[in-house]
């Protein structure tokens, strides 16, 4: 239970609280900090697996944790940057997304007591929307639109991705519940 991964998805969660304080902070860089600690768990995210795969130390606590890490630390993004924004454009993509997930890892958790959790395994669009929300997050978390004087416009670019990602969830919950709908109708 102790390998690299795990200990590297542990120490996202563990994160998620300084994310969510830092990012409160009354600092000037606080938003742009706070940015910075949601990166750094995305890509440690993407480096658990590889390495539980690369080591061949995949384990059952590590299958359960990584979601949930993912998850929670997503959620908690999503909220913050409804209450920093406070606008009906951030705040239905937002929706969107958090209803996603819920309803994803429910159909996933049901699909799996069914013996057939193969069926609604991650999809291109499924990382996709996860790559698109995830950036939209850092942009929109970030509140940057210049960079020592030079515009980027990260708020603007995270709007369009946030509005992709919530396009790529819906689409992708339509498509897991296809796969999943001969089960859930109750014929095999």
């Amino acid at each position: 239970m102790w390998n690299a991964p795990n200990i590297i998805t542990l120490f996202r969660v563990a994160l998620i609280p300084v994310f969510v304080v830092i990012y409160f902070l009354d600092w000037r860089w606080a938003h742009e900090l706070g940015a910075f600690i949601f990166w750094l768990a995305a890509i440690t995210d993407w480096f658990d697996g590889y390495l539980a795969r690369k080591l061949k130390q995949s384990t059952p606590f590590g299958a359960f944790l990584d979601p949930v890490a993912d998850k929670l630390i997503v959620a908690a993004a999503l909220i913050m940057i409804t209450h920093t924004y406070a606008t009906l454009w951030v705040t239905v993509p937002a929706i969107v997304l958090l209803i996603r997930e819920i309803y994803v890892s429910a159909l996933r958790e049901w699909m799996g007591s069914q013996g057939v959790r193969d069926e609604v395994k991650v999809s291109f669009v499924g990382k996709a929307k996860t790559t698109a929300q995830m950036l939209a997050l850092i942009g929109l978390l970030s509140g940057l639109q210049t960079f020592m004087g030079f515009p980027i416009y990260w708020v603007s670019l995270g709007y369009i991705l946030l509005y992709i990602a919530a396009v790529l969830s819906l689409w992708s919950m339509i498509v897991y519940t296809g796969a999943a709908w001969k089960h859930l109708g109750g014929s095999n």
